[in-house]
């Protein structure tokens, strides 16, 4: 039975820092080579990324200087989602930039850092860099964190499920 204070602390944190940037944490109750799979592995990604929605996964080109490419269909519509990676250090970081179809040319920088926690968990800690504050607050505003808290609710469920 999990405690609250375990339950706790598998909650998503977003803060706002400086002028342009966001920072967030989350603890998944899975070791760090399984939470990295499915941060990296295409078939892995299109069963959470998209919140539950239909994710096909148009491109992923896993290296330095590689394009990836989501499309979400949700509600008649579709959603794509675009970036290249930048460093990937295995099973410890990635950094990739990010950018909306619907906000062309609003691009942010996301680094995701992976922590083994010692005991059988992952602490998943990121920052997004956006061009401007009136980004990052159109960002926060449009409901990104709620976004979140689902794709990872259904990362929960897939790690559960023991992939």
């Amino acid at each position: 039975m999990t405690t609250m204070a375990e339950q706790a602390r598998r909650e998503l944190k977003v803060e706002v820092v400086g002028e342009r940037e966001l920072r967030f944490e989350r603890v998944f109750d899975a070791p760090l080579e399984r939470v990295w799979r499915a941060y990296t592995e295409p078939q892995l990604l299109a069963q959470w990324w998209g919140r539950g929605n239909k994710l096909d996964v148009v491109r992923f080109e896993f290296e330095r200087g590689g394009h990836w490419r989501f499309e979400e269909h949700s509600h008649g519509q579709t959603h794509g989602f675009e970036g290249r990676f930048g460093d990937i250090v295995p099973q410890r970081s990635i950094r990739q930039t990010f950018e909306w179809d619907g906000m062309p040319t609003h691009v942010s920088v996301d680094t995701a850092e992976f922590v083994d926690q010692g005991d059988g968990t992952t602490l998943l800690r990121g920052t997004t860099l956006f061009l401007t504050g009136a980004d990052r607050d159109g960002m926060v505003n449009s409901g990104m964190e709620s976004g979140m808290k689902e794709s990872y609710a259904a990362l929960d469920r897939l790690l559960a499920a023991g992939f």
